[in-house]
């Protein structure tokens, strides 16, 4: 019997913890750094779901719509496919024949999916504001600093940079420059396997925690080699000794959903919940993830509940609209989110309804808005970063 609906069926009311998520307020035991503006689009009219239907079916098969995972469900009904960022841009550029490619997900995300589509097709973005807090903490600028940091220790011809799928265009041009590798969730081991035959160290972009949890969990380094690397100190905040002795070098940055998920949340599910399989996204902090059960990606996860016993009981530590998703696709099963706060991805939850049927009868009328384009060169360095992932075995 499910209980998600008591644990986190209804939208936060305007109370401190719905002030936290909107980011108007602090939380000390979360990672600095992060914020979520804006507020969470209110419910949407019905009337704009037959607009969204009489637009789609006006534009046919001229147009596409991709929905990322973590999209809320009035938005993933109109999707065509749902997926994690990588695999939404390959299924846009599985469909050469679609003139516009309407992403439901944030800018990074409709960035790659410029990349790997033809010149002909055209990648909107519903909201432009839809950004990452992630991706935005590494800028071009930064990095660059970073790398001559790195050339003034000694170490940037030992070190091959391995950059997250959530990253800027530009960061997976860096990327691509400097003979590196872009990585999924699911596939951070077989990247960061590829990268150590390439030379001695790794730097690790923008996400600090799967870099360490794939390195030390997956593939034995030691923590102690693992180092931070922090942009907004001189010299990253390190020593030339400390990056000499480094293997893995780690940007400061993290997920402002995954980021939030504490031992203390593993704990008091466990308390709450006897019997409960605690399975967290690999963004997570490293202790939150040596406290849980399992580990894995947003793609990962739904396997994982799609192929578990009737009966079972789940806290699931990813954003917070997969996991009702999951809830309701599983009566059979208890499924809960691993958190009491509330926590949505801010970000992607401006894609709403409304957002929606304006693109979608903006381009059934000829206009086309939000057109998410990436510069040719960056382009060209940022698709060999994205080759040399597509070509890991």
């Amino acid at each position: 019997m499910s209980t998600t609906t008591e644990t986190y069926g209804t939208d936060p009311a305007p109370s401190p913890l719905a002030l936290l998520l909107l980011g108007r307020e602090a939380d000390p035991n979360s990672e600095r750094g992060v914020e979520c503006p804006g507020d969470l689009p209110a419910a949407s009219d019905p009337d704009l779901v037959a607009r969204a239907r009489a637009a789609k079916e006006k534009l046919g098969d001229r147009v596409f719509i991709l929905g990322h995972h973590y999209q809320r469900d009035e938005v993933i009904e109109f999707a065509d496919v749902t997926g994690d960022s990588f695999k939404l841009a390959r299924d846009a550029a599985a469909r050469p024949e679609a003139e516009y490619i309407v992403f439901c997900g944030v800018h990074f995300m409709a960035e790659s999916a410029d990349i790997l589509t033809s010149e002909r097709q055209r990648v909107v973005l519903p909201d432009l504001a839809a950004g990452c807090s992630m991706a935005d903490m590494a800028t071009a600028e930064q990095v660059a600093e970073c790398w001559d940091v790195l050339t003034e220790a000694g170490v940037a011809d030992a070190t091959v940079p391995v950059s997250y799928m959530n990253s800027s265009a530009d960061i997976k041009a860096f990327t691509g420059r400097h003979g590196g590798t872009i990585c999924t969730s699911s596939n951070a081991k077989r990247a960061l396997e590829w990268a150590f035959e390439q030379g001695e160290k790794v730097l690790f972009l923008p996400d600090q925690h799967l870099g360490r949890n794939t390195a030390v969990l997956e593939m034995g380094v030691p923590l102690d080699e693992c180092v931070l690397y922090n942009p907004h100190k001189p010299n990253g905040g390190l020593t030339a000794e400390q990056l000499r002795d480094a293997k893995m070098i780690l940007w400061r940055g993290h997920c402002s959903v995954h980021g939030r998920f504490s031992v203390q949340s593993v704990d008091e599910v466990r308390e709450r919940i006897p019997g409960v399989t605690v399975l967290v996204h690999p963004e997570c902090k490293h202790e939150v993830v040596t406290a849980a059960d399992m580990v894995g990606s947003t793609e990962y996860i739904i396997k994982a509940l799609d192929a578990a016993e009737p009966g079972s009981k789940w806290a699931i530590g990813t954003e917070l609209n997969l996991v009702r998703r999951l809830a309701k696709a599983h009566p059979d099963k208890e499924v809960v989110f691993l958190d009491r706060t509330v926590c949505f991805c801010s970000t992607m939850n401006r894609i709403d309804l409304p957002h929606l049927v304006w693109t979608l009868e903006s381009l059934a009328e000829g206009r086309v808005p939000n057109v998410i384009t990436v510069d040719a060169e960056t382009e060209r360095y940022a698709k060999a970063a994205l080759d040399r992932m597509l070509a890991l075995p």
